[in-house]
């Protein structure tokens, strides 16, 4: 043992104590610890509304057996996840049809309803949905720097049914030549997808559906729920609305360039660019009529139709603020992460190899590449399984309009309840661009919204305010705040809560 001399100061005042170093910075930690445990217990989940007794899902057509997994068998995982589905399904009824997707489907949790069904993809284009299983909302969670798999007591078939798709055709372990030209091909070949599964697994026909994801799916979603809505009787579901998380709503030069400046204030002290470098991205910023569109354009309600600070959907030449930031950004911090920007050295692994800003492998092969796992979920032997697929999905480019110029508005009037989610932390997507989108945009009637979002306005349960929530005429938009771009795994919490209220289990947002 050995004392320690601390000098503390008060107001000019020395004073010396001699205490033990050792003893006192075990009394600290032991302090430190159990307010941490404290604190953490209030992010525990509670249980959700149940609209329907727990029960096992037993399928009668004698395909299903081929593709069951046994939920004690899955590599690494040392709990039982319980029965699941999993394997390639045809995009159509088609005896010669080559283009398959991969789907992972889990029965509702003991607390989840048996009533409904929530069907999640990921963005990209041509990122595979397991990442959305294994680290965002699937029933056990493997996510950045964790050493296993550990179960997930945020996972969505705490609420009900879930299904995975990697989609579209060239994403994950999908098969077949990708040739869609368009979102509406898109969404005709996950309908086809979603037809012969529902043959399959008949018990799931006439539930109800709910259409999630995140990212690029800002696009997907929407444009696969219009086509539900427009084609009725085409698939045996019923539709009820539409999660969508920093979602690719509108152009690039909105949701990026508008926001990008002020997003850096916001966030000076994480970035940590010299002044001379803000200063020039501050004049950037009023030459290219960035700088002062929040507070001229943004209002509430709309003064009418928001107009693109200059010629170009992406960015006027001399514009491109993101890309420089991006690049300074990385000088100051090479870790820099642009789905979480408080990310630092040292990188986390990540068993999917996509840990941040850039792909790195660290551990191969990836978890889904190995012939293990493969086998498992019965996932195709000779397909190299990648994050995000390397194919382009769309052989000649996405023809169609973004999302809220389009089919956004007819999916909200059509839908019981339409959510969208955005994390304050996210700099890929930038949720000021999202408020900008979500206020040029008209549904039921109007345009925008026509009250203000107030600040400490989402209140998660047991903890508080953790962000802002705003409804209005079938639209509620949350923010997050301290999440990145992948909401569930960032803040699973908020991110269920939110997926509790689209699905009726709670009445407030």
């Amino acid at each position: 043992m050995f004392s320690a001399r601390v000098l503390l100061i008060f107001f000019g005042i020395a004073t010396v104590f001699l205490t033990s170093g050792t003893d006192a910075r075990q009394i600290r930690k032991k302090e430190l610890h159990a307010r941490q445990l404290e604190a953490a217990k209030r992010w525990q989940p509670s249980a959700p509304v149940r609209r329907a007794a727990p029960k096992n899902i037993t399928f009668s057509n004698p395909r299903a057996s081929e593709f069951f997994v046994d939920g004690k068998s899955i590599p690494e995982v040392d709990f039982d996840v319980g029965p699941s589905w999993s394997g390639l399904l045809p995009i159509s009824g088609n005896k010669n049809e080559t283009r398959k997707l991969f789907f992972w489907f889990f029965p509702p949790g003991p607390q989840g309803s048996l009533d409904d069904l929530i069907f999640w993809t990921n963005g990209g284009p041509g990122c595979s949905s397991l990442e959305g299983l294994l680290q965002e909302n699937g029933p056990f969670s493997w996510s950045w720097g964790q050493a296993k798999p550990t179960p997930n007591e945020f996972s969505w078939t705490n609420l009900s049914s879930v299904l995975w798709v990697e989609q579209p055709v060239g994403t994950g372990f999908s098969q077949g030549t990708p040739n869609i030209k368009n979102e509406d091909d898109l969404a005709a070949q996950l309908v086809g997808f979603m037809q012969q599964f529902l043959e399959v697994f008949s018990e799931l026909k006439n539930k109800k559906l709910y259409v999630s994801g995140e990212s690029y799916a800002g696009t997907y979603v929407p444009y696969i729920a219009n086509y539900i809505y427009e084609h009725p009787g085409a698939l045996e579901l019923d539709l009820q609305g539409i999660w969508i998380a920093d979602p690719s709503l509108s152009w690039d030069v909105v949701q990026t360039q508008i926001p990008a400046v002020d997003f850096v204030h916001k966030y000076e002290n994480v970035f940590s660019f010299n002044q001379t470098f803000m200063a020039q991205l501050d004049k950037i910023a009023a030459t290219c009529n960035y700088a002062n569109y929040t507070k001229q354009h943004l209002t509430y309600p709309p003064t009418g139709l928001l107009p693109l600070p200059g010629k170009s959907t992406s960015a006027d030449r001399g514009c491109d603020v993101w890309d420089m930031i991006f690049d300074a950004a990385l000088l100051v911090n090479p870790a820099f992460n642009i789905y979480r920007i408080f990310d630092t050295f040292p990188i986390l692994w990540d068993v999917l190899g996509f840990p941040g800003s850039f792909p790195q492998e660290q551990i191969s092969p990836l978890y889904f590449d190995r012939a293990d796992v493969k086998k498992v979920i019965h996932a195709p032997a000779n397909v190299q399984w990648d994050e995000c697929s390397n194919v382009n999905v769309f052989p000649h480019g996405d023809a169609s309009l973004p999302s809220a110029l389009s089919v956004l508005p007819n999916v909200i009037q059509k839908s019981q309840r339409t959510v969208i989610v955005h994390g304050l932390a996210d700099f890929i997507l930038i949720a000021e661009g999202t408020r900008i989108v979500i206020q040029n945009m008209t549904w039921n009637g109007l345009q925008g919204f026509q009250t203000p979002i107030a600040n400490d306005s989402f209140i998660v349960d047991g903890v508080g305010s953790l962000g802002t929530s705003h409804s209005e005429r079938g639209l509620t938009f949350f923010e997050v705040e301290l999440s990145g771009h992948m909401i569930p795994q960032f803040s699973p919490k908020a991110a269920f809560q939110t997926m509790q209220y689209l699905m009726g289990f709670r009445q407030n947002p």
